[in-house]
Order: structure tokens, then C-alpha cells, then sequence
């Protein structure tokens, strides 16, 4: 069951249960965000940003690239931790050769830190998550230019006189608009602060009840719910989406016990990633 929410500007669509599987679009980005599962409508996104190679994040990728082949897309870009680049290039190989078809992709590999222009003008810097395995969350971000606050009092016939003349009148300032971070320790929180002043910040959270407790949740390198109500007063997005709910709890059990547990001051900014009723496999 593909679940939505709107969070800020920006839809988010998809799927995502713990350890099962997680894709999401933002139609608005142009991104796909990993690919556990192949949803047919997701096929012709010409992004896709793996966080690392897990199945129920990367499983889809072969039958992503079938879906392009049937309506005639070209090979996507592929944004993906630069140590798992070898083994997915091999694995797709792989599998074009079961298939006896050529599975083209670009892949983009990618460090904590690098930054890269994805399209006009929006940029995507990757950064480090915590889990077993090579993986890396994503922001994304606009790049605007401001003019200086000691120039702002000027008319426009004057600033056009000066910028012609080549005087620097102008900042460049980052917009942080979306991030993404999922299987991850919470204190990629303290280690990437920045992610607190995204406009929208998808986060997991995986564990939620008293039941599978924060130490539980940090040894499968998982967030718990109780970290982030804990911090709730450092979140200043617009939008906060918890998502990568374990199966271990409905979709009903879910929604009822962030709206008992989260205070009111982040609850109302809090996007639930999880359907409304009924179970999370039709």
C-alpha cells in the first residue's frame, strides 16, 4: 500500500516498513530515494540515491531498470556510497546476463562531504550515516545568490552599475531544502547538525515502544522514538517525516503512539510515514 504525505512543499510517496523494504519519490525533486521495492510509477525517476546495499533498500534496482527498458527510458543515474559502486555495477551485470539484456546505469559514486550538482539548481551533498555496512544519507539543497547586506539600501540603477563594473556584490547562500537519512544511529543528528535546519527532514524511526527499548534500537544501529521526542526542541524543519516503522507494530499502533508520545510542539510539524488504517501488506 503506497502511503503520502505532504511535507512543506514537497510530496513524498511510497513505501517503507523496517528490514522489508523502502522506496520513496519526490515527484518535486525529480529523486528517488533507494529502491527495496519496484513500484511501476517510480520506474521513469531518472534519479535514484541508494543509502547502502541492504535488500529492502536496493533489492529493486534490476527490475527498476526492466520497468525503463518496457517504456523505452535510458539509463538513470544511480547516487550511491562510492564503496558499494563495484558490487551493484557487478550485481546488475548479473543480472543482464540472466535476463540476456544490457542493465546500463551511471552511477555516481559518492564520499561524506562531496557535493554535486543533480540538476539546474538543485545540489546534493552526501553524508555519512552509522550502520554495519557502507551507507551515506542525502541533502539536498539550493544554491541562491543574495545581495550583501551593506548594499541593500542602494537603488537598482546603482547596483547595476556596480555589478557591471564587476564589484562583489553579491553572497552566495545554501538553501537547505530536503534531507534524507535513514538505518542510521541517532548521533548522525549530533554529527551532521545542519540536518536540524532542513526545510524537510525524512528520518527514520524504526523502534517506537517500551517493549524494544533505545539500547535495542542502537544495536541494530537503528533509531528509536524516545531519541528523537528527546530532542524534539532542536528540530527547526518545517516538516519532520518519520518513517522505516518495524513491522513488529501496525499502521494503526504506529499513528496512536507518536500522537501520545511526541510533545505538541514537534507532533503538529511531524509527518507520519505509514497508511492510515488497515496493514502495511495488502
Amino acid at each position: 500500500m503506497l502511503t503520502e504525505v505532504q511535507a512543506g512543499p514537497y510530496t513524498v510517496r511510497g513505501v517503507s516498513v523496517g528490514g522489508v523494504y523502502t522506496s520513496l519519490l519526490v515527484p518535486e525533486l525529480g529523486v528517488l530515494l533507494d529502491a527495496g521495492i519496484p513500484i511501476r510509477s517510480f520506474a521513469t525517476t531518472d534519479r535514484i540515491f541508494l543509502s547502502h546495499g541492504h535488500a529492502d533498500h536496493a533489492s529493486a534496482l534490476g527490475s527498476l531498470l526492466g520497468i525503463r527498458a518496457l517504456v523505452g527510458k535510458g539509463a538513470p543515474f544511480i547516487y550511491l556510497p562510492a564503496e558499494i559502486e563495484a558490487p551493484v555495477q557487478e550485481a546488475l551485470a548479473a543480472l543482464g546476463r540472466l535476463h540476456r539484456v544490457k542493465s546500463d546505469v551511471r552511477t555516481v559514486p559518492l564520499r561524506p562531504g562531496d557535493t554535486v550538482k543533480v540538476q539546474q539548481d538543485l545540489w546534493v551533498r552526501a553524508f555519512r550515516t552509522h550502520h554495519p555496512v557502507p551507507s551515506l544519507g542525502y541533502q539536498f539543497l539550493r544554491r541562491v545568490t543574495k545581495l550583501k547586506p551593506e548594499f541593500r539600501e542602494l537603488p537598482p540603477a546603482e547596483i547595476g552599475r556596480r555589478r557591471q563594473a564587476g564589484e562583489p556584490l553579491f553572497d552566495e547562500v545554501e538553501r537547505l531544502e530536503l534531507a534524507y537519512c535513514t538505518d542510521t544511529l541517532s548521533n548522525v543528528l549530533e554529527r551532521q547538525p545542519s540536518l536540524f535546519d532542513s526545510r524537510v527532514l525524512i528520518l527514520e524511526c524504526t523502534f517506537i515502544d517500551a517493549e524494544r527499548t533505545v539500547r535495542d534500537a542502537q544495536e541494530r544501529a537503528h533509531i528509536h522514538l524516545e531519541e528523537i521526542a528527546s530532542m524534539a526542541d532542536r528540530f527547526q524543519n518545517e516538516a519532520l517525516v518519520l518513517m522505516h516503522f518495524s513491522q513488529a507494530y501496525s499502521p494503526a499502533q504506529v499513528h496512536a503512539t507518536l500522537q501520545a508520545r511526541l510533545p505538541a510542539s514537534l507532533l503538529e510539524r511531524v509527518r507520519v510515514f505509514a497508511p492510515d488504517a488497515g496493514r502495511w501488506f495488502g
